[in-house]
């Protein structure tokens, strides 16, 4: 006789009872998956709910606007502030020869090149959300400028008989002209960028992907080198714009590399080889050492001191930067009745110098652990470029001044950096960069389908 257990018998006996109603989809339709519908706004009360202030709506857009409000109140000075001033005075000092050096293939006088290392820098503090990267003067953009400049400004313009027989240019007009065509297209390029700022074309930026800004920042490396391939050898040469320019560059160093001045090309080399010896002693001793030692100083007051003092320009044929006028012009009202001819070129340098500069600012946000934002970082250049233009400044954008290229891109995303690189080097940053946002649009799509 089998033996059944209470728990055994019990469980034999229990049920499940559910209960619910019979759902069609008429009900499903109307009553769950219905949704109300809103009554629709009218433009007065959409401007009205937009216009309408609050203390908290006053302090987010006045935060938003100066940047510089979230962060100087907590500014902790006892930690940053010697760091922050030897930091200053290094990137100071260092930018001074590069702004001379840029003002000149920008095709203007060198001393433009202070005032555009001076104004904007004032400004960016105010209004850029970027803690790192470095704004002023950058060869690229002034290789582009520059080509605007020569192509309005020509020395045929200027000749003195009108002829051109002779060679003879007035340079004071011809260089006079020039500044203004330069000055009255940075204006038109900070009000593209303020307009593009305000109109939130920031969003641009996440488009920008990791490998993308790689490609992009390693091309514009590779355009800044050409450039001062020439300057190296202290040969001349005619400039180059637009697609293939590098290769056109190159070429024409190398047809006139027999004329290289052996002094320039000596003295170019020993700087190139301190300034990499300092770097590295740096990185080796960076935990031993108080201060980073100066090498950008020591260069800049060295190379001075022996070129005065051996008189290199008379002796040796070395170019140098000449006379430079002390203390600031006065404000003047740019030229704008030359800005419908200069509206294509000023567009293609607000894009450019934003990518150059957001680019810059997410490798260093992505690495130091904070975020900026691409329609600020608009507005604060937009800003820098309108406003410095009135004293007299070329466009300005973030400045490379070491490599940014050293980390790995991964396997995953190599075929979006090459893309990047070899379109921004071969057609230029402004068509390369279409390119290769539009690659990775694409790839996006590509992925997101399959």
């Amino acid at each position: 006789m089998e033996h059944v257990t209470a728990s055994e018998e019990l469980s034999a006996t229990l049920m499940y009872h559910v209960e619910r109603p019979v759902l069609n989809e008429g009900y499903i339709d109307s009553e769950l998956l219905h949704r109300k519908k809103r009554t629709p706004k009218s433009f007065q009360q959409r401007i009205a709910e937009h216009l309408r202030c609050s203390s908290e709506k006053a302090k987010s857009v006045v935060f938003g606007f100066l940047p510089i409000l979230t962060w100087l109140p907590s500014y902790p000075l006892k930690q940053y502030l010697f760091g922050d001033i030897v930091s200053g005075i290094s990137t100071g000092v260092m930018q001074l020869p590069q702004g001379l050096a840029y003002a000149m293939l920008a095709a203007v006088p060198p001393v433009f090149g202070l005032y555009s290392s001076f104004y904007p820098v004032l400004l960016y503090t105010f209004f850029g959300t970027s803690k790192h990267i470095s704004i002023g003067t950058f060869a690229v953009i002034s290789l582009m400028i520059g080509g605007v400049a020569v192509r309005e400004a020509p020395d045929s313009m200027f000749a003195v008989n009108g002829t051109n027989a002779s060679q003879i240019v007035d340079f004071e007009a011809r260089d006079a002209r020039r500044v203004e065509v330069v000055v009255a297209l940075t204006t038109l390029v900070g009000i593209i960028q303020f307009v593009l700022g305000l109109l939130r074309f920031g969003f641009l930026a996440i488009y920008l992907t990791e490998p993308l800004v790689r490609g992009f920042t390693t091309a514009a490396a590779v355009h800044v080198s050409v450039s001062q391939i020439k300057y190296l050898l202290g040969v001349h040469t005619a400039r180059f714009n637009g697609p293939l320019s590098v290769v056109y560059s190159l070429d024409a160093v190398f047809r006139n590399i027999a004329s290289t001045n052996v002094v320039t090309l000596i003295i170019g080399l020993v700087c190139t080889v301190f300034l990499y010896f300092i770097k590295d002693l740096n990185e080796r001793f960076k935990k031993k050492l108080p201060i980073p030692i100066p090498g950008e100083i020591i260069v800049v007051i060295v190379s001075t001191g022996i070129s005065y003092g051996m008189v290199m320009s008379e002796n040796y044929g070395v170019e140098v930067v000449g006379k430079i006028p002390t203390g600031l012009l006065p404000p003047k009202i740019p030229d704008f009745s030359v800005f419908p001819g200069l509206f294509p070129d000023a567009f293609a340098i607000a894009v450019v110098g934003f990518s150059i500069a957001i680019s810059l600012a997410k490798i260093f946000a992505l690495k130091h652990g904070y975020s900026v934002d691409g329609n600020q970082e608009l507005i604060a250049l937009g800003l820098c470029n309108f406003m410095s233009s009135f004293f007299h400044t070329f466009a300005v954008t973030a400045s490379m001044s070491r490599s940014l290229v050293q980390e790995s891109t991964g396997g995953h995303t190599e075929a979006i950096w090459l893309v990047s690189f070899f379109a921004s080097v071969l057609l230029g940053l402004d068509y390369g960069l279409v390119v290769a946002m539009g690659f990775a649009i694409l790839t996006v799509i590509y992925r997101t389908q399959w």
